[in-house]
């Protein structure tokens, strides 16, 4: 009797850690790609000769996972992508942006959406609110693109858990529209502050630091 007693602890700790552990996927930008865990089509910043993070351990979203002792589900990041559909000297994005990728996270239990940083170096047009009834080129604007896009991932992902990060030093109406938007969906936006970065992307102190302050958000 004592033997299945104890048989049956350790079946139920088994059952409740397994329960606990959740999939992650991340809907981004060059700051969280690496080479070999993204699509091989996809542009990459990581490893890179001017920047110190050379493991995909350092990352912020592996450093995450093994934190939480959550599993990665999916890493859509793209290198130099928008989440509307005008990138660098107003190119038509729409190919690539974040909206084009929605259905490429599995059955994640939490989504990390990173981005909006191209839209602010690529000076993309920032548009008007808008939460209904989007056309392409409605989504060629900041504002509408984004509000798309949860939109889009709440419907399609209706029992995940969706977190916008929200990069530090970015122009003001990107984390103005951030906010706003975000609220109106209800959905939790972390705002990043005094990352370190080389090359204008996160060394290995900054990838520590965006870790540590989603946790601190209750990520």
């Amino acid at each position: 009797m004592k033997k299945l007693f104890l048989l049956m602890l350790m079946v139920a700790a088994f059952a409740n850690v397994s329960a606990q552990t959740k999939k992650v996927s991340v809907l981004g930008d060059s700051y969280s790609t690496f080479i070999g865990i993204i699509p091989s089509n996809y542009s990459t910043f990581y490893p890179n000769d001017r920047n110190d993070v050379k493991e995909v351990e350092q990352t912020w979203w592996s450093l995450y996972t093994k934190a939480k002792g959550y599993t990665l589900e999916k890493n859509d990041s793209w290198g130099g992508t928008t989440i509307c559909g005008t990138g660098y000297g107003r190119m038509d994005s729409s190919r690539s942006n974040f909206i084009s990728r929605v259905d490429s996270l599995g059955n994640p239990d939490i989504i990390f959406v990173f981005g909006g940083t191209n839209d602010a170096w690529a000076n993309s047009p920032v548009g008007e609110y808008q939460y209904s009834d989007w056309t392409k080129d409605d989504c060629k604007n900041f504002r509408p693109a984004l509000a798309c896009l949860i939109d889009m991932l709440k419907k399609r992902y209706s029992t995940a858990t969706i977190c916008c990060i929200l990069n530090s030093e970015l122009r003001e109406p990107i984390n103005e529209s951030m906010r706003e938007i975000c609220n109106h969906y209800q959905v939790k936006l972390v705002e990043l502050h005094d990352i370190e970065k080389q090359n204008g992307h996160p060394s290995i102190s900054g990838m520590k630091s965006i870790c540590e302050q989603l946790i601190e958000a209750g990520m």
